[in-house]
């Protein structure tokens, strides 16, 4: 098994891919958008180290789910916060984990409700094997190639720690 142990040199990496990919692109000036919660955990952490300008945005895609109604509503809906404005701009969106793609179709939904981003550059601390949809991150931390019975869970928000766990 990958060493999952080391959050913070996870995050170093992304950092790192994500200023060499802006560079490569040739974007400046992105915004950062986490998504509750976990998402949001990770783009806290990445934030500073990028030295973006404009706040972090957040979203709580709970409503935009298509499975919602198999896997429960969460108790704690958060609203959703995009302190600037969408269009046009360079998006860099940031989830703990890539697994289904189910939570970022519906995150690249609800940025759209809000405006046409010129580009969305998805970053996840973990991809794990299992998805549904044909998702893709730009930027990971680490790839897991997990069982069924294996999961992965971002604690925090600090430390930030990731745990395998096994289902019974």
């Amino acid at each position: 098994m990958t060493d999952i142990s080391n959050v913070n040199t996870l995050l170093d990496k992304m950092a790192e891919s994500i200023q060499s990919k802006c560079q490569t692109r040739q974007v400046s000036d992105p915004l950062m958008i986490g998504i509750h919660t976990g998402g949001v955990w990770v783009a806290n952490a990445l934030h500073p180290r990028l030295g973006l300008k404009e706040d972090l945005g957040t979203l709580n895609i709970s409503f935009y789910r298509d499975d919602f109604t198999r896997i429960g509503m969460h108790p704690q809906v958060e609203p959703s916060s995009l302190p600037f404005e969408v269009n046009d701009r360079h998006i860099i969106l940031v989830d703990d984990v890539l697994h289904t793609g189910r939570t970022i179709r519906a995150a690249l939904n609800e940025i759209f409700d809000y405006g046409r981003p010129a580009s969305v550059m998805l970053a996840a601390l973990v991809v794990r094997s299992g998805k549904e949809l044909p998702v893709c991150a730009d930027v990971m931390g680490i790839r897991l190639n997990l069982t069924e019975s294996q999961h992965i869970k971002l604690t925090g928000p600090d430390p930030l720690k990731l745990e395998l766990q096994e289902s019974k």
